[in-house]
């Protein structure tokens, strides 16, 4: 007998609207430095309004699904979670790049404003980041492996950085069809459209099982409760 789509609960922010058309000939031209400040400080986050230096600050999607498990985690220790999610690596003020943490503590560079050596050149950039992809596979893709006896998988993020894996989503497609729960965090969309070309994102958005959550500021506290009880009721028929 086929085994039933998993049931997923999906973490993102609220789409970011274009700004009125009111918006003053002096703020237009000052698009290209807007872009420029925008992308070194939260291209991650893909909420930024490109061209219009207009940016929607990052919601806290990892906050809340970091707070989630720990809840979860007191609350039913016997439970074998497995995932990972993703950070900010600053020094000092600066962000100089993101590392990827398994739900262990085991933690590695996702992407650094840093060239560490020549093989870095290389690699796929998302704003002033370069991405490392190798990293971020030794540590993600073993968590995502289905294994017999895991009851909830916690995803964050599923994101144009990590989509540069050409293994990770098919691995995310794997843990969807295993019928495990599943607590993931996907971008916020752009004038209501998801990452340009990657049409992954829509296939988490419109997945049988999803339930989209979409977080912003007055709603954290509300949403991470009802999170938190829809996960303990699906492990319960789990």
């Amino acid at each position: 007998m086929a085994t039933a789509p998993s049931k997923c609960l999906l973490v993102t922010g609220p789409p970011v609207k274009p700004p009125p058309l009111s918006l003053s000939l002096f703020s237009l031209s000052l698009s290209l430095y807007f872009e420029t400040l925008v992308l070194e400080r939260v291209s991650d986050q893909w909420s930024v309004v490109l061209g219009l230096g207009f940016v929607a600050q990052g919601v806290g999607k990892t906050t809340l699904v970091m707070r989630v498990f720990e809840t979860l985690r007191a609350s039913h220790p016997h439970l074998t979670i497995c995932g990972f999610y993703t950070r900010e690596v600053r020094e000092g003020s600066e962000r100089v790049g993101f590392e990827v943490v398994t739900l262990d503590g085991r933690r590695g560079p996702l992407a650094s404003s840093k060239i560490s050596s020549a093989e870095s050149l290389r690699w796929p950039t998302v704003g002033k980041y370069k991405v490392d992809v190798a990293s971020l596979e030794s540590l993600a893709l073993p968590e995502l492996q289905v294994k017999e006896g895991t009851d909830l998988f916690i995803i964050d993020e599923v994101g144009k950085m990590e989509l540069f894996s050409s293994s990770f989503f098919p691995a995310v497609l794997k843990v969807l069809e295993s019928g495990t729960p599943v607590l993931a965090s996907i971008p916020i969309p752009r004038f209501g459209r998801d990452i340009p070309g990657k049409k992954t994102i829509a296939r988490l958005r419109n997945h049988p099982g999803a339930t989209v959550f979409t977080l912003n500021a007055g709603n954290r506290d509300t949403i991470r409760e009802s999170i938190y009880n829809q996960l303990v009721d699906m492990l319960r028929k789990h």
